[in-house]
């Protein structure tokens, strides 16, 4: 990811330029981040203290859509010096947008949420409206989440830009909310004991959003399921405008829930500027591994190298009491197979 923290790209195009060395530093000027349009520039003035975490978001989606296809074709490469920086992937309505929409979505949800709950904003904070009674041998405490306010802020900011009567916001909108729902159907009770060397008589429990990874491992799931939609048009007064109905009627329809695309995507096999691909030559791949990230597959049938490679490591590590750890260093060889 660009150090410079520019994250700005065709989902959103939000920037946030490289005169911020890190994030929530210095002051956010709305008015110099590019590529805003006039309802996300004026949510960027009226929320300017939760912009960072807006930014936060973003980053830690475009994080875990690399870390979820680390293995694959394609591995959510960024581009770095770039508005756009997928490049020309998300051009198209393919499953990768999708998630790169429902990923970046969810991301800013979360961020927010946890900010607020953290005290690093003043406009929100905890969430006090959804305790209900307490549980047998518990009751409520501490500061639950306020998972409702970083979704409406994720759906005001990220959903600005899909206000066409087109396919591709309609396909936009609906991941956008794929990736916020998620947040929400993930929330649990998180609970602190309390009692006589921690006998737990009694817990303090509230909402908590889990770990991101959960977020991550779920959005892909639905990535791997999504739902191949068709374009309809549809004369309105306002005009033409486009709608999206399942591609195939025998298959359930996609829910809110569910990612949805409509064009198919590249096989990311070899370089192309025009679709974004990088190929996957030089790509490091599983020898052992029969699924995609798999020599065979991974590699497009090309074949891969394999050469060695010596690494540092701790090794014969002692625990002395108390409390410290000594450890060895150990030089080990391991084969490295990557695709030709």
């Amino acid at each position: 990811i660009n150090k410079k923290f520019l994250i700005g790209f065709t989902v959103w195009s939000l920037a946030i330029g490289h005169q911020y060395s890190s994030l929530g530093t210095q002051p956010i000027l709305c008015g110099s981040i590019p590529g805003l349009v006039p309802k996300q520039l004026r949510f960027c003035r009226n929320y300017v203290e939760i912009m960072p975490s807006v930014a936060e978001g973003v980053k830690i989606g475009i994080q875990e859509c690399q870390h979820q296809f680390r293995g694959r074709r394609w591995n959510c490469t960024t581009v770095n010096d770039s508005l756009a920086i997928f490049g020309p992937v998300l051009d198209k309505a393919t499953r990768e947008s999708a998630f790169v929409h429902a990923i970046a979505s969810a991301g800013v949800a979360f961020a927010v949420t946890r900010s607020c709950a953290e005290g690093s904003a003043t406009i929100c904070g905890c969430d006090t409206r959804h305790k209900g009674p307490p549980g047998e041998g518990w009751k409520w405490g501490g500061c639950s989440e306020d998972v409702e306010f970083g979704s409406m802020v994720s759906r005001e900011f990220a959903d600005a830009r899909e206000n066409r009567p087109d396919a591709r916001s309609a396909m936009n909108r609906h991941n956008n909310e794929a990736g916020r729902t998620s947040i929400i159907e993930h929330m649990h009770l998180k609970c602190k004991c309390h009692g006589l060397s921690g006998s737990c008589e009694v817990k303090t429990c509230w909402w908590s959003q889990p770990d991101f990874r959960v977020i991550g491992d779920y959005l892909k799931d639905k990535y791997d399921s999504a739902s191949e939609m068709v374009v309809e048009k549809h004369r309105e007064s306002r005009g033409w405008v486009e709608t999206l109905r399942p591609k195939y009627n025998f298959f359930k329809a996609p829910t809110e829930r569910d990612l949805v695309y409509y064009e198919n995507s590249p096989n990311f096999c070899e370089p192309n500027p025009e679709t974004g691909s990088f190929g996957t030559r030089d790509r490091i791949c599983n020898v052992t591994s029969h699924g995609i990230d798999g020599c065979d597959l991974l590699c497009c049938g090309r074949g891969h190298n394999t050469r060695t490679e010596k690494r540092k490591e701790k090794c014969h590590c002692i625990f002395h009491w108390c409390c410290y750890v000594s450890c060895q260093e150990c030089i080990r060889i391991y084969d490295v197979h990557t695709c030709k």
